[in-house]
Order: C-alpha cells, then structure tokens, then sequence
C-alpha cells in the first residue's frame, strides 16, 4: 500500500506531519495523487497559519494520535460555538 493511499483515510483529521524541510502540526484537507494539501496549525494560538501543498514523496513521518494530538483536538473543540437547543 502506498502511503497516499493510507493518508486518504486520515482527511480532514488533525496530525503531525513531518516532511524533507520541515515539521508541522494541523490538519489534512485534501491527499492527491502527487501532493496532499495541509493546514498548519499554531498550536500556541490554535489559529491556522498557512496552507501548504507537499509533494508526497518528500513526506517522511505521519503521526495521527497522541498527547499532543488529543490537546490539539481539545483545544479546537472548546472553540466551537456552543448549541442550545430549547
């Protein structure tokens, strides 16, 4: 299995992901067949900072759980607006 085929499973989900030049936390928007699309996220603000396209082959490590994962996940759930259903 090719690791674009595995990362397709992992869209739209929150990550680290570590390239040729690079590490970032944020979240898989879009896996192609050449590059995937990510969302790089400031972890000390949680703001997104910038999207960046990758060519897949230069990507080396995916971590898809963990401690820093869960905060991350946390943190931006806390964010969303609350629903009150009367």
């Amino acid at each position: 299995m090719r690791l674009v085929q595995k990362l397709k499973q992992f869209e739209r989900k929150y990550m680290f992901l570590k390239w040729a030049t690079a590490e970032e936390y944020g979240k898989l928007k879009y896996v192609g067949y050449d590059f995937v699309e990510f969302d790089v996220i400031n972890i000390d603000t949680m703001e997104y900072r910038e999207t960046i396209l990758i060519n897949s082959q230069l990507i080396l490590e995916v971590v898809v759980g963990g401690a820093d994962i869960a905060r991350i996940i946390a943190e931006i759930s806390s964010q969303l607006p609350s629903v009150n259903k009367e």
